[in-house]
């Protein structure tokens, strides 16, 4: 958290984002409660109720604006759509602070590769926002997600878009693997990238301009075993 706090998460949250005032006072203070949630992931948190590990032991006395799990869900689940891409450029916005302080992209002005992919996520009821079968069968929510790494650093998350479960592969690709670039470059790739994505990203369907000088490079489709 202290390099949470020296990259400036909670002021970055703070002005990025905005839940709708028919929300209430769930979207008051986004910052502190971006930094809350933030927090209770770093000790394992995987659900509302697990965020309540940051009010454990002297946690309380170490930081200060802990929430509540109940608080912290209730802002949550005043998010729509348009308020997880509010989500998304934060993140965006964090990784170019983090590059810029920490050097996780070396050689970037050498070689870099950006990856995308797709995955859909289970989700029960009817009622959740954006839910539908899919390719998998199975009720859920379809999501693209980007990564950027060089032959020597390790994959960080670039960009990621949360789509509706029935959304084919190539769906929102080609602006996802844009702005997967553009994150790139702020972090210091200065050199070649080289985009990769299996066959469901075709070139022809999916390869953004700004990728240019670049290469593109998808895997074959596959092929049935004899």
């Amino acid at each position: 958290m202290r390099l949470a706090e020296q990259v400036g998460v909670a002021d970055l949250a703070q002005q990025t984002v905005k839940l709708s005032p028919d929300v209430g006072s769930a979207g008051a203070n986004p910052g502190v409660k971006v930094s809350s949630i933030v927090a209770g992931m770093a000790c394992g948190a995987d659900s509302f109720e697990d965020l309540g590990v940051i009010r454990h032991g002297g946690m309380p006395r170490l930081f200060d604006g802990i929430r509540a799990p109940s608080t912290l869900g209730t802002f949550l689940r005043g998010f729509t759509y348009g308020h997880v891409a509010q989500l998304e450029k934060l993140g965006r916005l964090i990784l170019e602070r983090l590059a810029g302080r920490c050097g996780l992209l070396p050689e970037a002005d050498e070689l870099v590769f950006v990856d995308i992919d797709s995955k859909i996520k289970q989700v029960y009821g009817a009622g959740k926002q954006g839910s539908a079968y899919g390719y998998t069968k199975v009720r859920g929510l379809n999501y693209l997600m980007a990564t950027i790494s060089t032959p020597t650093a390790a994959p960080v998350v670039a960009a990621t878009r949360m789509r509706g479960g029935n959304a084919n592969s190539a769906r929102g690709a080609a602006t996802l693997i844009t702005t997967a670039i553009t994150t790139a470059r702020a972090c210091g790739a200065t050199g070649t990238i080289v985009v990769r994505g299996d066959s469901a990203f075709l070139p022809a369907r999916s390869s953004p301009r700004s990728a240019t000088p670049g290469r593109i490079s998808r895997s074959p489709p596959n092929t049935p075993r004899p």
